[in-house]
């Protein structure tokens, strides 16, 4: 935007907006802010690509808030952290995908205890975290 106090005026708009999970009326206000506003059409294009592609994944925050479901990828990042990026990062080191699942695979089976369930009867417990 053309300025801060235009951008905050933007932000004022489609914060809640995406956090009550009305993305397509998040992308229609983005639209149709005036061309004379706008400082960086590609950035602003570029939000409006990433959250057509992702509408279907975004969620109402506001209702996940008062379910008491997590707002964040905290814990997915961090599993992956665990599970495959330390052992996958050395030098030198490259992946292909099907290695890479695998590794994650096993390792998850072995973080979760449930590797003995798995090799003898290809089940596995399914169950939410606290």
């Amino acid at each position: 935007m053309k300025g801060r106090v235009l951008r905050n005026q933007v932000l004022t708009r489609l914060r809640p907006l995406l956090w009550h999970g009305c993305v397509g009326q998040a992308m229609a206000m983005l639209r149709d802010i005036p061309a004379d506003q706008i400082k960086d059409r590609d950035a602003l294009d570029k939000l409006r690509g990433y959250l057509e592609r992702n509408q279907s994944s975004i969620p109402c925050y506001a209702v996940r808030k008062q379910l008491g479901l997590r707002n964040s990828s905290q814990a997915g990042e961090k599993a992956n952290d665990l599970v495959v990026s330390t052992r996958q990062k050395h030098n030198g080191m490259s992946w292909r995908s099907r290695g890479s699942t695998a590794l994650a695979s096993i390792t998850a089976l072995v973080k979760n205890r449930e590797y003995s369930r798995w090799f003898s009867t290809q089940t596995l417990a399914f169950s939410f975290a606290a």
